[in-house]
């Protein structure tokens, strides 16, 4: 009887928890079997393993092989385990030292041929092995990634051999850190200096980047909202470090293609108002994010927003106050991050022309209320700034009405500026405020209260809307440097609140 261990990773939502591989040859008619809550694509790895190995010289036990994935109740998926299975095996039969063996974590799916091909949810598990202190062994299409992991050891190969020789001469790691991109250079966000006009929309867009606030815009068609919010990335605050390998992470368990151009740029997705509520929330047999998660960090952008599905929306209630989401299985229960910007856009009515100058709306007040009303109020609750663009004047479309256009660096400086400020002084922007720390950073004096009160009062408003109307006053007075939130600040919060005046 002869006894290996081996070491990798298996996903369970951004999480790699560790999986023991456990090879014993026992006496018994030759074969494999692998257990250990093995799902098929696990299963089929004893015939890419045999294959593989068959390919590359080594021979296979004429003995009963018995795989086992530790621990038993941690659901494996993948073919990631494929490269730990082969070595495993060759260390059983001692085709290869099992010394050392254990301090080494291997990821890799085999072809048939030897060779190795890239894995998904690298980043993950590199995480982990480097907290667990050992070295990583991975297909050379997944270096790159496993590189932006500091004071992480790393091996790269594309075949099986090389993997064998990497273990028996103890190559040195000499793998190149790639520097983090600088979102400024990344050519697909559009400047904010190219919006023309539209004052309000872009004052309230400062003000929702430098606070973290949802948004909400209402105008006619062709106003420019989704140039707007296509423009937030722009003028967001730069990704810290943990930032950027969180939302790496959430785009690494959902593709085995590493995007390095992407590294620590703010996420921007705007799916398609006929996409499912397991399209934004994330699912599956072996559950993968959706557009909330892969917004993480970043901006999830809702065009036409009263065409979504009333399910679709209300998915989003969750994860706008919590910034996760729990996908529940029979097997198994995951969590994906998804502390995401919401950035919304509509129309004012059915045919998008209600309150238009050019008079083409011709729906009556039942239709504009049943489409209004596709938007819950407990959902509108959730969204800090609700502001009208209006259609932008012709001779400011043409250039001859001349005014400044500030640019998205200049207007991102000041955000940033503001967003230190809330970080400084409470952890958290703005936006995430809540109980306690809400009270004490948003104190208002009797009059500047009572003005609130009556505001509130006369509006309808919940008990949500006035936390969240003193959240964006307190990030208007960060913008303007000061230290106490004063009544000009109030009531330009209020009047970020158009669409419950007018419902």
């Amino acid at each position: 009887m002869a006894l290996a261990a081996t070491y990798s990773r298996t996903i369970s939502g951004i999480e790699a928890p560790e999986v023991v591989v456990e090879v014993l040859l026992s006496g018994g008619l030759p074969g494999i079997s692998i257990i250990g809550l093995a799902e098929a694509a696990v299963r089929e790895a004893k015939d890419r393993v045999r294959g593989a190995l068959i390919s590359s010289g080594f021979k296979i036990p004429q003995r009963r092989v018995t795989i086992n994935l530790a621990p038993a109740d941690l659901p494996k998926a993948g073919s990631r385990l494929d490269l730990p299975i082969a070595l495993g095996i060759l260390a059983a039969s001692e085709q290869l030292s099992a010394e050392g063996l254990d301090s080494y974590e291997l990821l890799g799916e085999l072809a048939l041929d030897g060779s190795l091909r890239e894995v998904r949810g690298v980043l993950p598990a590199a995480l982990k092995a480097r907290d667990a202190g050992r070295t990583l062994i991975l297909p050379a299409e997944n270096a790159l990634e496993a590189a932006h992991v500091s004071g992480l050891d790393f091996y790269s190969a594309t075949t099986l051999l090389e993997v064998v020789a990497i273990l028996i001469a103890e190559i040195p790691v000499l793998q190149e850190r790639p520097q983090p991109n600088n979102f400024i250079a990344s050519q697909h966000i559009p400047d904010l200096s190219q919006v023309k006009g539209q004052q309000t929309a872009r004052r309230a867009l400062e003000v929702a980047a430098a606070g973290g606030h949802n948004m909400l815009m209402v105008g006619p068609p062709g106003t420019g909202k989704t140039l707007l919010a296509s423009t937030m990335p722009g003028i967001l605050p730069s990704m810290s470090e943990n930032e950027g390998v969180e939302s790496a992470m959430v785009h690494s368990i959902n593709t085995s293609i590493f995007d390095d151009s992407n590294w620590r740029v703010r996420p921007f997705r705007s799916p398609h108002h006929t996409a499912s509520a397991a399209a934004l929330v994330g699912g599956g047999t072996h559950p993968r994010p959706g557009e909330i998660s892969l917004a993480h960090h970043g901006v999830l952008f809702l065009d036409e927003l009263p065409e979504f599905s009333r399910n679709v929306l209300e998915v989003l209630r969750e994860p706008l106050e919590s910034g996760k989401i729990t996908i529940s299985r029979a097997n198994a229960q995951v969590e994906f991050p998804a502390r995401f910007q919401l950035i919304t856009a509509m129309n004012p009515c059915p045919c998008g022309y209600y309150g238009d100058r050019s008079g083409k709306c011709h729906c009556s007040p039942d239709q504009i209320k049943r489409y209004r009303s596709k938007i819950s109020g407990p959902l509108l609750d959730r969204i800090d700034l609700q502001i009208e663009v209006s259609r932008i004047p012709a001779d400011v479309l043409a250039g001859r009405e001349q005014s400044e256009a500030e640019d998205s660096e200049l207007v991102r400086g000041r955000v940033e500026k503001a967003r230190e400020v809330q970080l400084a002084r409470q952890g958290v922007p703005n936006s995430q405020l809540e109980g306690e720390k809400l009270k004490k950073f948003c104190e208002l004096e009797e009059s500047e209260s009572n003005f609130l009160v009556d505001a509130i009062d006369s509006l309808g408003l919940s008990a949500r809307a006035y936390h969240r109307i003193l959240r964006v006053a307190r990030t208007i007075a960060d913008l303007a440097d000061k230290r106490v939130v004063g009544m000009d600040q109030l009531a330009e919060a209020l009047s970020f609140r158009k669409f419950d005046r007018e419902v």
